[in-house]
């Protein structure tokens, strides 16, 4: 049997996967309870992602602006709203950040996570028609080589402070349900990528990188290898995970799907090209390899059997399809782009990259 609830309580709603996740929620999913979006508006957030959504939601949506590390906040969110699932995105998820600044990744990522869990097992109070669904990342199993997948079972070898950080808040929710027997899942998930991404990531920055006529830049030898998931399909799997998984377990969620960087770049500037009318060889003209970064783990790949072979889910959107339509966004949606290219996000990128 599903399990339903009447309130989903969905941590980082305005950032990329959360705001794909309550667009796919209050859209195709067929739920048709309440999502409370919690957002602390920081430099990724962006709650123009969801004003179509939430007009056209009307009462079935809510945003509260509140820090996850504020217990008060969130006791009060809980109380409003009469919470009973959470679904937990927020999270500082910039590896790069992280290595210029790991303490704000300690303290929202360990320490968010942990104010979460208490206030939702002091406001369930032992209740069993409750969930709390922690979303985590593929990075906290560290490395591949050439071969072999990531399951549920490898051991933890987190190699930056971003995947420590989320490394630890793992482990905080799988104590909170051995030890206080809060209703828990969790969900493990390769690379997404999709509309709305915050341009700091891989896909969106060589999009907007080849509009712009800057730099590509690629990280050591390009070789890297990511398995990439498409937004849409990681949040019907999460969506799964949340309404039929075994409570206290975890599933990996992959989009079976491994590419090196400097391949993907590669049909990412023909798609570029076909889509904006540029020419193929001046946009490769534009690669540029710089440093790798510290401790850039080699390869990451999921296996996902225990997901589909349990609950039944499987990807739905091709690289290729999944691919254009990530060009199609960006190319139509400038007005967004320039929004979150402001502000804190732009002096940052500045620091540490040059001006834009």
């Amino acid at each position: 049997m599903k399990r339903e609830y009447s309130c989903v309580l969905v941590t980082g709603g305005s950032g990329f996967i959360g705001s794909n996740f309550i667009r796919w929620l209050l859209g195709p999913s067929g739920y048709s309870g309440k999502v409370v979006n919690l957002d602390a508006l920081t430099y990724a957030g962006n709650p123009e992602s969801l004003d179509d959504v939430a007009t056209a939601a009307g009462a079935r949506y809510a945003f509260e602006k509140a820090d996850i590390c504020d217990r008060a906040a969130v006791e009060a969110v809980f109380a409003t709203h009469q919470i009973d699932a959470v679904v937990h995105f927020a999270a500082e998820s910039h590896v790069d950040r992280s290595i210029h600044g790991p303490e704000a990744f300690v303290r929202t990522n360990v320490m968010g996570t942990f104010t979460l869990l208490d206030v939702a097992r002091q406001a369930w109070k032992g209740r069993q028609d409750v969930l709390f669904h922690h979303v985590s990342t593929d990075e906290v199993y560290g490395s591949l080589g050439d071969s072999g997948y990531f399951t549920e079972a490898t051991p933890y070898d987190p190699r930056s402070p971003y995947s420590a950080s989320k490394a630890s808040s793992d482990h905080i929710v799988m104590a909170y349900s051995h030890t206080y027997g809060l209703p828990v899942t969790m969900t493990n998930c390769s690379n997404n990528y999709g509309p709305y991404q915050f341009p700091e990531k891989l896909i969106p920055v060589m999009i907007l990188n080849m509009l712009e006529g800057k730099p590509l830049p690629v990280y050591g030898d390009g070789k890297n290898i990511r398995d990439w998931l498409y937004v849409e399909d990681h949040n019907s799997a999460v969506w799964t995970v949340m309404t039929q998984g075994r409570l206290g377990e975890t599933y990996n969620i992959g989009g079976e799907n491994e590419w090196e960087n400097i391949q993907l770049l590669g049909r990412l500037i023909e798609i570029v090209a076909q889509e904006a009318g540029k020419s193929v060889a001046s946009l490769r003209s534009l690669i540029t390899y710089v440093k790798d970064r510290p401790g850039h783990d080699r390869r990451y790949a999921i296996d996902c059997a225990k997901l589909k072979g349990e609950l039944g889910w499987k990807q739905s959107v091709d690289f290729e399809t999944g691919l254009r339509k990530t060009v199609r966004w960006y190319l139509d949606n400038p007005l967004w782009i320039e929004h979150v290219r402001s502000g804190e996000y732009r002096n940052w990128m500045d620091k540490n990259y040059g001006a834009r």
